[in-house]
């Protein structure tokens, strides 16, 4: 059966600060008792965890890169915890850099492969928090108060997240109760919720990713104050929240996401304008489009495949550009500036509540604006069209949105056989145009009559 760990204390010698009725000792997962075998760990993470024991500091592997092994799955990245200072951390590793202002992290480089290494975190009281600031809602804007194993355990979000492998005798160590909830395929936070939440409003995206990626329940209590804490998100900064979105809908499980923030009542807190697209849509296609770009997102990082933010973007800011560009059409502007301006007012719109960085901003409005340039499927401009590099994403999102229920299959349809063609089906096809496409032959015009001379 499992065994029982002592609390381990500062080094000062002075006993960690518990709250409530935390246990004071650890649930010890013996190494016969669980699937996690080193040569399942990245080497470098190792290296790291050996080297701070031979210097005489704790170290562990923790978080997501345990949870993944003893699932069975294979982590995307190790991290490890210390009770080591990130100065300590920096001077055994040359190839470390120190990050961070909220909390204080070290970076251990090896080429491209970065460890990261997080000193344990105390759970102080307010008036001991001389290194702590915290907002007037309770969201922690700088948290570098450090402590004991136990404390930094108590102090981790879920308790599937809370789980240590010691590199010493390699057992996992459980304060939380972290074992339990991941045979029951569970989400829990640890402490309260509504406190935890209010901590830090990036949590409920965070479980709301754990959950569509591992398959888990979230747990009824958190559940509910998800649902009451959501507004919490637009005190988050725009930039925080584009670099979670991606983590949400480009780690290959973005339709699952997507569906649990809808449930949860998150994503409109993310994408306002789209959240309105699709709750007053009158046609089926805004939905069917979005869960088009994330299936194929998903099968693309399933195949290992690149993807690219913007043109996931580019589907989830869709409806709403498609809206504004058919309100500057009624002004009688031409249908391209109608879809950059269009495509403007959106972003400009959008990046207050999560920001998104102009190379891709760029990208994205450029796949709107070549909507309107492939209906000119009509005279030498289709073969310049076709030499863009923009021209493949374009089409794609052409194709997207033709199996989404638009209106424009006949217009995808032809590009697909223009590009499958011959050279002489391809003069053919231009000199023909596409009546379904849009595009409009040019009319020649009457020669204009000149005046008779004057003869006189």
């Amino acid at each position: 059966m499992f065994s029982w760990l002592n609390p381990l204390r500062k080094k000062s010698g002075e006993a960690p600060a518990i709250r409530g009725n935390q246990p004071t000792t650890a649930q010890i997962i013996s190494r016969s008792e669980h699937g996690i075998s080193r040569s399942s760990i990245s080497e470098n993470a190792l290296k790291v965890l050996y080297r701070l024991n031979k210097a005489g500091y704790e170290a562990y592997l923790v978080g997501g890169g345990v949870r993944d092994l003893l699932l069975g799955r294979e982590p995307k990245d190790f991290d490890v915890a210390t009770d080591a200072s990130p100065d300590e951390v920096r001077r055994l590793f040359r190839n470390c850099r120190l990050i961070g202002r909220r909390f204080r992290l070290a970076h251990v480089f090896f080429g491209r492969d970065i460890i990261e290494v997080a000193t344990f975190r105390a759970l102080a009281d307010e008036s001991e928090e001389n290194d702590k600031a915290v907002s007037e809602n309770g969201i922690v804007l700088r948290d570098n108060v450090y402590g004991s194993l136990e404390e930094d355990a108590w102090r981790r979000d879920f308790t599937v997240n809370a789980l240590y492998y010691n590199i010493r005798d390699f057992s996992v160590v459980d304060y939380t109760g972290g074992m339990a909830d991941l045979k029951a395929g569970r989400l829990r936070m640890i402490g309260d919720p509504y406190t935890r939440f209010r901590e830090d409003p990036v949590r409920m995206l965070r479980a709301v990713r754990f959950a569509a990626k591992l398959g888990f329940r979230i747990d009824p209590q958190s559940e509910r104050a998800i649902r009451e804490l959501g507004y919490l998100l637009e005190e988050v900064a725009s930039a925080r929240l584009f670099d979670e979105s991606l983590k949400l809908l480009l780690a290959g499980s973005g339709v699952a996401t997507y569906e649990l923030l809808r449930h949860y009542q998150l994503f409109g807190q993310l994408f306002p304008e789209t959240e309105v697209a699709l709750t007053e849509e009158e046609e089926h296609f805004p939905h069917t489009l979005l869960l088009h770009a994330l299936e194929n997102t998903d099968n693309r990082i399933a195949e290992d495949k690149p993807v690219t933010p913007a043109f996931l973007y580019a589907a989830l800011l869709w409806q709403s550009v498609r809206s504004e560009a058919a309100l500057f059409a009624r002004k009688k502007m031409p249908p391209i500036q109608a879809m950059q301006l269009a495509g403007d007012a959106v972003v400009a719109r959008q990046v207050k509540r999560v920001a998104l960085p102009k190379r891709f901003s760029l990208q994205s409005r450029e796949i709107w604006e070549w909507q309107e340039r492939l209906k000119q499927n009509h005279g030498g401009r289709v073969f310049r069209l076709m030499e863009q590099k923009r021209f493949r994403a374009a089409y794609d999102f052409l194709l997207l949105r033709a199996g989404s229920g638009e209106p424009v299959e006949e217009l995808a349809e032809w590009w697909g056989k223009f590009q499958d063609a011959s050279e002489q089906t391809r003069q053919e096809m231009v000199r023909a145009g596409n009546k379904g496409g849009g595009g409009k032959k040019r009319r020649r015009r009457p020669p204009r009559k000149r005046p008779a001379p004057n003869r006189e």
